[in-house]
């Protein structure tokens, strides 16, 4: 299978929900919003779409449905890792099959392998799925950091072909960048925060959080960045930085859903053990929206 090529403002897409059920219609009306302002490509199921949650029919089908709904305009990258290198597989698998251009591959979480099983863990899946591969190094939800060194080793493998870098360490970025030959291999930001930052120092683009309530103002912060205009990207940044912020409020998905129901664009329900955003949070939120002239009128489009 060749390589695509991945790169700019990628959307963690979240996961509609309707009275406990995948609201199927909405998830499809939500690739052909995000398509439309300019995103670059879709992720299903990460962390963000609510995947621990998610049935394994669930999870498949999501993949499918926003694979089909695309139609080729944008990559997909489906979100198919698991703490068990065979479910992994078997996720990877059927993405292959429904036709997503990658993987996303979170370090596995709970069980805390060591770094020579981290390295197993992606080789083998790797070895086995004839995809290429984004790893996802997320300590702070998985328990276990993926290091550099590890990194470096598993970039040699010709379907490894990148990293969503979610440690927030810009110390960590640079450490990836140094080593990774960036033609071969890729950096994408795992924070809205930090993706000039990220991109400064080679990374390419951004797995978005935000890109699902504003698609067209993190595109063209991302694009400002690629082009090489960093004094105006260092500006749209700052301007959004308080919303790349502020999403997080009450943890993800719960936050950008209820952002997302605000603006008319999400039921903003999320599934147990996450609770709905709490009557507080969600009149901050809304001021929040408010200084950035966010609202159901202007939030897709607004740049």
């Amino acid at each position: 299978m060749p390589t695509p090529r991945i790169h700019g403002a990628i959307t963690a897409l979240v996961t509609p929900l309707a009275e406990g059920q995948v609201d199927w219609d909405r998830l499809k009306a939500n690739v052909a919003e995000q398509i439309e302002q300019g995103i670059d490509a879709l992720v299903p199921c990460g962390t963000t779409g609510e995947s621990p949650t998610l049935s394994h029919h669930e999870h498949e089908r999501v993949v499918a449905e926003v694979i089909e709904a695309a139609a080729g305009r944008v990559p997909i990258i489906a979100g198919t890792g698991s703490n068990s290198t065979e479910e992994a597989i078997a996720l990877t698998r059927h993405a292959r099959s429904a036709g997503a251009a990658a993987s996303l591959q979170v370090v596995p979480y709970y069980n805390k392998p060591s770094q020579e099983g981290l390295y197993r863990h992606f080789m083998t899946i790797a070895e086995r799925c004839d995809l290429p591969i984004i790893l996802y190094n997320i300590p702070g939800r998985t328990g276990v950091e993926l290091s550099a060194e590890t990194i470096q080793r598993l970039a040699e493998h010709p379907m490894i072909i990148g990293v969503k870098e979610a440690t927030g360490s810009l110390d960590m970025a640079s450490d990836i960048a140094q080593r990774c030959d960036p033609e071969a291999f890729i950096i994408l930001s795992g924070d809205d925060s930090l993706t000039i930052p990220i991109m400064a120092i080679g990374g390419c683009g951004v797995i978005s959080v935000a890109a699902n309530l504003i698609p067209r103002r993190v595109s063209a912060m991302v694009h400002t960045a690629l082009e090489g205009d960093f004094d105006l990207a260092r500006r749209q940044h700052l301007d959004l930085y308080t919303l790349f912020r502020g999403l997080f409020a009450e943890g993800n998905p719960t936050t950008v859903k209820a952002a997302m129901k605000l603006c008319g664009m999400d039921t903003g329900e999320v599934r147990l053990p996450l609770a709905p955003m709490s009557e507080a949070g969600t009149q901050q939120l809304k001021a929040l929206l408010d200084r950035h002239e966010i609202g159901s009128s202007s939030v897709a489009g607004a740049v």
